[in-house]
């Protein structure tokens, strides 16, 4: 019986790996998968995702909403998506007695809020399928031999002989480690760092750390503008805008070495002219009071004694005695504060990838190859990346789902 069974070969040990192996073995019983990680740990990013609770996914009202939330690979996660979905996903932990709850943001966490759910989840799954589970396996090189089957070099120096092969290695930070694929005869777009956070050395404002507030963040010289929570750091400042922006500009900012000037809006429902026309009446009811103690906008108070400090504006000031010249210096803070942004910090266990293999070589309603028949790709290894949120791991489900029931399909 095992001269003839049909191997598959999963090399990665993440979310899109395990999904693509646990669902080929389970709709191909005849079929013998193995699945290789190259470290000594499994399913590490699904472990210390959304702070250990794991982001699973995002609860998307429908296709084109979370196709929206790719910066590259729109076009083709929308298709993928036609196959596997946001619905799906919740179907298959239920089923498996894994709940996921949505919050108010439409991040999707089990219910237990721990991620080791997930993780048991999935290993039990290989379990009871019979995947073969290797750690510190590292494919090295592929190709294919004389009868068609694919011979996998390992790092240890072993042979591993597969009738198919699905390629789940995750996002690679240097151009070089893509060589073993190249080989394949296929073409990657270079990599660049995504969902990342700002670094503003030696500015005040990092005296905040830890406050945060929803902004409107813009990247000056470009088009790239976020809205939403921002968070300020010992560094310089983080939370889902900046991340978005990170993510939406990966290729700008890279090409700018992570240099530039942003440009907040601490009023995001203002702008100069609309702040200018409401501040005679607000200068008027609170005349008499001190403007370090009367904040009408909402901010965080810690932000407000801030930005009055740095323009100049004493503690004992009262809003109707604030001088016109220190008054506009602070407007303009308030709805176009600049920073000076020297370099990026990796944004905890959120941090992506951008870049890999071309999506022209693979078709998306079967995660193969064009190129190479029973080659199979999921999740970031692809030119496919998400915003921060849950999108990553969707499209890391989604691609090995996809693949799993299309190698079954062929079987």
């Amino acid at each position: 019986m095992s001269a003839i069974r049909k191997r598959l070969v999963v090399a990665g040990g993440g979310a899109a790996g395990f999904f693509c192996a646990v669902n080929a073995a389970r709709l191909c019983p005849s079929l013998e998968v193995v699945l290789l990680e190259k470290t000594g740990k499994l399913l590490s990013k699904v472990k210390v995702s959304g702070g250990g609770r794991c982001n699973v996914t995002h609860n998307a009202p429908d296709i084109t909403y979370m196709t929206k939330r790719y910066p590259r690979g729109q076009h083709f996660v929308r298709k993928a998506f036609s196959r596997f979905f946001v619905t799906d996903t919740i179907e298959w932990y239920a089923e498996r007695g894994v709940q996921l709850k949505a919050e108010a943001d439409g991040r999707m966490f089990p219910v237990t809020d721990d991620s080791q759910t997930i993780i048991d989840c999935l290993l039990r799954e290989a379990d009871k399928y019979h995947v073969k589970v290797e750690t510190n396996k590292e494919v090295t090189t592929m190709e294919k031999s004389a009868d068609g089957r694919w011979q996998l070099q390992l790092q240890d120096g072993r042979t591993l002989t597969a009738d198919f092969v699905c390629v789940a290695a995750g996002g690679y930070a240097q151009a070089g480690k893509f060589g073993w694929l190249a080989q394949t005869g296929h073409t990657f777009v270079p990599p660049a760092p995504s969902l990342f956070t700002f670094n503003m050395p030696n500015n005040p404002i990092t005296s905040l750390m830890g406050v945060a507030s929803t902004a409107q963040v813009k990247v000056a010289g470009t088009r790239l503008q976020e809205t939403g929570p921002v968070l300020i750091t010992h560094w310089g400042m983080s939370g889902p805008a900046i991340l978005r922006l990170s993510a939406w500009g990966a290729r700008e900012l890279q090409a700018m070495q992570y240099t530039f000037t942003a440009v907040v809006n601490w009023l995001p429902d203002h702008h100069e002219n609309s702040l200018r026309e409401e501040w005679p009446s607000l200068r008027q009811e609170l005349g008499k009071q001190k403007i370090h103690h009367k904040n009408p906008f909402g901010l965080p108070q810690r932000l407000w004694q801030f930005l009055l400090l740095q323009a100049g504006i004493s503690e004992d000031m009262r809003w109707a005695d604030v001088p016109a010249k220190d008054q506009n210096r602070f407007m303009k803070m308030l709805v176009s504060m600049e920073f000076p942004v020297k370099g990026k910090t990796t944004f905890k266990e959120e941090f992506v990838t951008c870049g890999g293999i071309t999506l022209s070589e693979i078709d998306p309603s079967t995660m193969e190859s064009r190129l190479a028949p029973n080659l199979f790709f999921a999740g970031e290894v692809m030119d496919v990346d998400g915003i921060t949120g849950g999108f990553n791991f969707q499209h890391a489900w989604t691609s090995g789902f996809v693949a799993a029931t299309a190698i079954a399909a062929k079987l």
